[in-house]
């Protein structure tokens, strides 16, 4: 996610706080919003990937998916 997307979700909001938004613009605000949160969950997900958790005992063991 660039600055410049970021700054444009933020003056959408802007926007929407004082005055309704056009169609092009919720249908822009929505894509960059999925985008942002597209970004987040990812990011998330590589640094969980990459974790590791050190029991008791002394042994590392990295972070395993939880079963639903």
């Amino acid at each position: 996610m660039t600055p410049e997307k970021l700054a444009r979700i933020n003056e959408l909001a802007r926007k929407a706080k004082t005055g309704p938004l056009t169609e092009d613009e919720l249908a822009e605000r929505d894509t960059l919003r999925r985008e942002y949160i597209n970004s987040v969950t990812g990011n998330l997900a590589d640094q969980l990937e990459h974790t590791s958790i050190q029991n008791e005992d002394g042994t590392i063991e990295k972070l395993k998916k939880k079963d639903d």
